[in-house]
């Protein structure tokens, strides 16, 4: 068993933006990474302060927005419109989830699709469907820098997602199918869950359930993916798999924390550099 080290090939992917980065400055182009986060949901502030170091690291220039949890829709629909016009500002980010009361769906139509840096907006959706993208969902698309980069061959496999989320489940599937794996997405409704997961060649968890994934749900030697961040019970953090109780029966599995996450941060780098290099012609 190997365990995927999502530290590591994230590490690569920084080391890669840094020095296009160092180029891009030789021309004088700073890439601009815009921040907003509403309210004060604490796993929020942890993500946003993660990528304001991954930002520092690479080289970029970040700008944080901290908006009051009573903002109303239209003075953070406002500051996006504002973002959008600013040509210092590649990319722009909105911290999820937001407050009650205010409407996400809206804010990420906002965001100009040549500055959504998160592959949200349903334009930049629609091109990752057909296959002629810019970005990518960070998380989707850093799981496939994962397994490229551990040779782990998706063509003609049997891939099951589960998890059905616009953010992860939806785009992973699509991702998976662009490299030509057989994909089955599950869910809730889904029946007979257990065998159809312990068919998979490629398991990717992603359901938000700590230790969901057990052992008799894993094919021996199957690649597992996990992309779960939750407490168990005694507030340790922990994914949507058993880890202790899988491991064994994999070839691959990532950890969590290390696994995906670190990917994630990498990836929103990577989209952003695409950014400010599409927006300058350079």
């Amino acid at each position: 068993m190997t365990i995927i080290d999502g530290k590591k090939v994230s590490a690569l992917v920084k080391e890669q933006v840094a020095e296009e980065t160092k180029l891009l400055k030789a021309k004088g182009i700073i890439p601009g990474l815009a921040v907003i986060l509403v309210g004060d949901d604490p796993a929020s502030r942890v993500y946003v302060n993660n990528k304001k170091k991954a930002c520092e690291e690479v080289g970029f220039k970040s700008e944080e927005f901290k908006l009051p949890a009573d903002t109303t829709q239209e003075e953070l629909l406002n500051l996006v419109y504002e973002l959008n016009d600013r040509n210092d500002i590649n990319g722009i980010l909105c911290q999820l989830p937001l407050p009650k009361g205010l409407d996400e769906n809206a804010v990420i139509e906002a965001i100009s699709p040549l500055k959504d840096v998160d592959a949200f907006h349903k334009q930049n959706v629609g091109r990752i469907m057909i296959g002629d993208y810019d970005f990518l969902p960070c998380t989707p698309a850093g799981i496939m820098e994962m397994l490229h980069s551990y040779d782990i061959d998706v063509d003609g496999k049997n891939c099951v997602v589960i998890g059905r989320s616009n953010i992860v489940g939806k785009p992973m599937g699509m991702l998976l199918l662009h490299e030509n794996g057989t994909v089955t997405i599950c869910h809730s409704h889904t029946k007979n869950l257990k065998e159809i997961t312990s068919k998979a060649d490629i398991l990717v968890a992603a359901i938000g359930v700590a230790k969901f994934v057990k052992s008799d749900m894993i094919k021996d030697g199957a690649v597992v993916i996990d992309v779960g961040m939750n407490r168990d019970e005694n507030g340790k953090l922990c994914g949507d798999v058993d880890f202790e109780e899988v491991k064994d029966k994999c070839s691959f599995i990532t950890p969590v924390p290390g696994g995906v996450g670190p990917m994630t941060i990498a990836t929103l780098m990577k989209n952003t550099l695409k950014a400010a290099k599409l927006q300058n012609n350079a």
